[in-house]
C-alpha cells in the first residue's frame, strides 16, 4: 500500500515521528507542503492520501482512480470534497479528540488576554513607560473581573464543553448555542439558548463550531450590533465564521471592546485583511491546536485511523462511507 502525505511541515516539523504511519505502507512518502498544481502528480498512484490543509477537490479524487482512502490531519475537513470520495466509495476520515485539551486553554488564555491585557502592559514596560511613570503603578486599558460574567459558546462539543468547564472556574456563568445536548457538564450547569441570545447577552462569546454552509459569515455587523459594546468575542474554531470587515468596523467603531482570533478567513493571513488595522484585537496564527502533546494524539490517532480502514473497520468517517 503507498502512504502519501501531502503537506506535512504543520503536524510534524521535525520534533515527531512518522514511524506509527510508515509501518502501515509499503511505500510511503512525506511532503512538507504540496502547490495546488502538484497535488494531482504527487498522489498518483496512492491508495491512501494524508492532508491537512491542502484541498483534495473532486477533479482531484476524479484523477485519482488508484485512490481508495482519504485521511484528515486536524477536526475540520472542509479542505476535502467529502461527498465527490463517497461516490466513489472512498471513506474520509479526521482526528476529532486530540486538540481538547490544547485549543480549550488556548481559548481561555484569548479570553484572558482580552481582560487583563498582559502582553499590552509587557511590551508598555519594556517600552519604557514604566520607568517614566510617576506612580507605582499605571494601566493603559481597562482591566475586566470575569467572576460574575457571562461566557457564551457556540458550539458545545467536546472543546466548547471544555472552554465552560474551565470558564466556570472562574466563577463565570455559561450559556451554549449548538451541539452537546447533555444538561450537566463536569457538575456544572449550563444554559441551552438560541445563538441571537447567546450573542445579546455573554460578556464573551467564544466560537467552537465546525464551518458548514449554513454558518458561514454568521457573525456579521448584524449580529454584533446585538453584543454588549462591554463585550469579547473570542475564535478558535474556523475563520469564514466571522465577516471580518464587520468584525473590524465593530472593533474600530467602539461597538465591540475586544477580539481574539487565532483563525482567519485565508491563512496565512492576507496584507489586506480588514483585522490587521482593527483596534483592540489580538491575532495569532492558527496556532491553538499545536502543543506538542496534542500532535502527539494526532499522530497516533492517523495511524489508528488508517490501520482500522485497512482492516475493514474504518473509524473516525466524516463521509458516511464504511
Amino acid at each position: 500500500m503507498k502512504i502519501v502525505v501531502l503537506d506535512g511541515y504543520t503536524l510534524n516539523p521535525g520534533d515527531l515521528s512518522w514511524d506509527a504511519v510508515r509501518a502501515l505502507a509499503g511505500e510511503f512518502e512525506v511532503h512538507d507542503r504540496t502547490p495546488p498544481e502538484a497535488i494531482v502528480a504527487r498522489s498518483r498512484g496512492a491508495d491512501a492520501i494524508l492532508t491537512n490543509k491542502t484541498p483534495v477537490s473532486r477533479e482531484t479524487i476524479v484523477a485519482l482512480p488508484d485512490l481508495k482512502y482519504i485521511g484528515v490531519l486536524a477536526t475540520g475537513f472542509n479542505q476535502v470534497a467529502t461527498g465527490a470520495a463517497a461516490e466513489r466509495g472512498i471513506p474520509v476520515a479526521n482526528v476529532p479528540e486530540y486538540g481538547t485539551e490544547s485549543v480549550a486553554q488556548f481559548a481561555i488564555a484569548l479570553m484572558l488576554e482580552l481582560a487583563s491585557r498582559v502582553g499590552l502592559h509587557d511590551r508598555s514596560v519594556a517600552a519604557g513607560d514604566w520607568a517614566r511613570c510617576a506612580d507605582f503603578c499605571y494601566w493603559r486599558a481597562p482591566l475586566v473581573e470575569l467572576s460574575g460574567r457571562t461566557i457564551g459558546i457556540v458550539g458545545f462539543g467536546r472543546i466548547g464543553r471544555r472552554v465552560g468547564e474551565i470558564a466556570r472556574a472562574f466563577g463565570m456563568e455559561v450559556l451554549a448555542a449548538g451541539g452537546g445536548r447533555s444538561k450537566l457538564v463536569a457538575g456544572y450547569p449550563f444554559r441551552e439558548c438560541s445563538t441571537e441570545e447567546l450573542f445579546a447577552k455573554s460578556d464573551v462569546v467564544s466560537l467552537h463550531c465546525p464551518l458548514t454552509a449554513e454558518n458561514e459569515g454568521m457573525v456579521n455587523r448584524a449580529l454584533l450590533k446585538t453584543m454588549k459594546p462591554s463585550a469579547f468575542l473570542v475564535n478558535t474554531a474556523r475563520g469564514q465564521l466571522v465577516v471580518e470587515r464587520d468584525l473590524a468596523e465593530a472593533l474600530n467603531g467602539g461597538t465591540l471592546a475586544g477580539a481574539a482570533v487565532d483563525v482567519v478567513s485565508k491563512e496565512p493571513i492576507a496584507p489586506d485583511n480588514a483585522l490587521l488595522g482593527a483596534k483592540n484585537i489580538v491575532i495569532t496564527p492558527h496556532i491553538a491546536w499545536a502543543a506538542k502533546p496534542a500532535r502527539e494524539r494526532l499522530m497516533r490517532t492517523v495511524a489508528e485511523n488508517i490501520a482500522a480502514w485497512r482492516n475493514g473497520e474504518p473509524k473516525n468517517v466524516v463521509n458516511g462511507v464504511r
